[in-house]
């Protein structure tokens, strides 16, 4: 901590968390609590006026879902209005270690620049671990008694100017047209916000690698098919063991999978066929998926990309940025 914990202030201030499965509200410490229910690392997040970009998140959320369109506006709104109209007060953010919660906080910590809120009104909780969790997880794996402690521990910090400053950057980078920022963002150490860096190098290997067209995620999903997973559920699961942090739920990780199973070339071959893919479905790597993932083949030369990564559209068979594997960084294609 940069100093002692502010105990007292905690519960006049306005909480943010990343969702309820987290138990600020038993803490005792928290009397007001929005939550940030936003997977910013899949879909647009370009670089738009507030309300356009709430508009823009929520129309890809509740795709294929209209019936939700309407509550998950309202929630947006909601939240929104619930930041800005604290302006003048406190702010303590709980989130983790993962890209998921990483952005949302470079979100945040961007907007209270914006409004000109002082970096000494927001406290940051975060933790990428736990004594006694082999891996962990998150903050909803922590009782409200655990939550409780963190504030005075090294997980919680009073943020300076540098730490806005950082994260308006990050902000402005991940939202940006083209991807030259990212590598700035993911080289940069600072302790308040320690596992941005991480975090954003983990984000540029979602671009479509120079050496077989898959992002890092997609590469991970096939290898697990092709050492024996055979459905869905498995694979999703062994996948996810090869991420040093959680990084998508499994929603997410069927989407991709229905993906790779469409196109003129099919890298899986679904059971049953067609999807929506399911825990219980079958998979099969093609021999186009298997070319594929030896880097014989590529899989944007061969079926395209309609992708977005922050405010980069990445779409077509032939893209203007893809992950380096021999520089680690993403870089003109």
């Amino acid at each position: 901590m940069t100093e002692s914990a502010p105990d007292a202030r905690l519960p006049e201030a306005l909480h943010l968390s990343n969702g309820d499965a987290t138990d600020v509200p038993g803490t005792g410490l928290a009397r007001r609590v929005v939550y940030w229910r936003d997977v910013l690392h899949e879909g647009p997040v370009p670089e738009v006026a507030p309300a356009e970009l709430r508009r823009l998140r929520v129309d890809y959320l509740t795709t294929g879902r209209s019936a939700e369109r309407e509550a998950t506006m309202r929630a947006f709104s909601e939240r929104d209005q619930a930041v800005e109209d604290n302006r003048d007060g406190e702010y303590v953010l709980w989130f983790e270690a993962d890209l998921y919660d990483q952005l949302q906080i470079a979100e945040i910590l961007a907007r209270l620049a914006a409004l000109g809120v002082p970096a000494g009104r927001v406290t940051l909780i975060c933790i990428g671990e736990y004594p006694g969790i082999a891996r962990f997880g998150g903050l909803g794996q922590l009782t409200a008694e655990q939550l409780r402690e963190l504030p005075a521990t090294k997980a919680c910090a009073r943020l300076t100017p540098a730490a806005l400053e950082l994260a308006t950057r990050a902000w402005a980078a991940f939202r940006a047209p083209t991807p030259e920022g990212l590598a700035g963002i993911a080289a940069t150490r600072l302790g308040e916000l320690r596992f941005l860096g991480e975090a954003f190098d983990r984000l540029g290997r979602e671009y479509p690698s120079t050496r077989d067209g898959l992002s890092l995620a997609e590469r991970r999903m096939l290898a697990a098919v092709a050492a024996g997973a055979p459905d869905a559920g498995t694979a999703f699961a062994r996948a996810g063991a090869r991420e040093t942090r959680v990084f998508m739920g499994d929603r997410t990780c069927f989407e991709r999978m229905e993906g790779l199973a469409r196109g003129p070339h099919p890298l899986l071959d679904l059971d049953p066929p067609g999807g929506p893919v399911t825990r219980a479905t079958r998979l099969r790597l093609t021999e186009t998926g298997a070319q594929v993932l030896d880097g014989r083949a590529d899989q944007v030369t061969l079926n395209g990309v309609d992708r977005w990564i922050g405010g980069v559209h990445l779409r077509g068979h032939q893209v203007p940025w893809r992950w380096n594997e021999a520089t680690e960084t993403v870089t003109p294609a």
